[in-house]
């Protein structure tokens, strides 16, 4: 059956996530570096490693796998969202950006949480100045707006989820339906994510086709419903995965030329 219907991942995919992440990690621990001898690098590489072990060690924690939240989402997010799990999340998140920065401080021999709470707000800032868009998104998105429905579905928090979409305002237009995981209560891959999304989009699997970079939720999600489904590999990573992608790529430009063979 002729594709309809084409559903976009966002984080890693249209938007460049883990740059905008790691380019805040850079500015915020640069300023780190101008107040105490601290190689930058080696900060980053420790507030990273404390991050991860605190947001394991919260209750929330199951929640933010279910729904697809990271560890370093945790550290910008506000999570004011309505449910009883994004409450608690608001409630801890401020320490957990101290925490995370302080015990990262600490790690290279500073200790002063008042400090590690600022580099905590100041990375919450740093984040939003910094959203990266992949070179070819807007270009490809172009091309395929009047050829197909096209529909956003992304993990995570809402008021997150939307924030990304508010600095980076152009994405938003280009789609039909824009299904965050958050609000429906679960994350891919979990079918039942995918077989809403079908209906808000009137599509039956054959008719949609699922791009994403996440081997584990976007191709594992979609294949669990018998959906078509496309890998953008930019990095060249070798799949040691049990999951088969449909198709494989390495740019959101070779999907338009994948499209006219399908």
């Amino acid at each position: 059956m002729t594709i309809k219907t084409i559903i976009f991942d966002l984080d890693d995919t249209l938007l460049w996530d883990k740059q905008s992440i790691k380019t805040a990690f850079e500015k915020t621990c640069t300023y780190a570096g101008e107040k105490y001898d601290i190689d930058p690098e080696k900060l980053e590489e420790a507030v990273r490693i404390e991050a991860r072990k605190l947001y394991e060690s919260y209750e929330t924690y199951d929640h933010t796998v279910l729904i697809g939240i990271n560890p370093f989402e945790g550290l910008w997010g506000t999570f004011d969202d309505p449910t009883d799990a994004f409450q608690k999340m608001k409630e801890i998140v401020i320490t957990y950006r101290k925490e995370a920065w302080t015990n990262g401080l600490k790690v290279l021999g500073v200790d002063d949480s008042e400090f590690g709470a600022e580099l905590g707000e100041r990375f919450v800032e740093e984040r939003k100045k910094s959203p990266f868009v992949y070179e070819d998104t807007y270009a490809v998105l172009d091309e395929l707006k009047d050829q197909y429905q096209l529909v956003l579905l992304t993990n995570g928090a809402p008021s997150l989820q939307n924030l990304k979409l508010e600095i980076t305002p152009e994405i938003r237009p280009y789609f039909d339906q824009v299904i965050i995981s958050g609000d429906f209560g679960k994350g891919k891959p979990d079918a039942q994510l995918f077989e809403y999304m079908m209906d808000k989009a009137g599509i039956t699997a054959s008719e949609g086709i699922m791009v994403g970079d996440n081997l584990n939720t976007d191709i594992k999600g979609s294949a669990s419903v018998g959906m078509k489904n496309v890998w953008i590999n930019r990095e060249g990573n070798v799949n040691e995965t049990d999951v088969e992608p449909t198709y494989e790529i390495t740019s959101l430009t070779e999907l338009l030329e994948l499209l006219k063979k399908i």
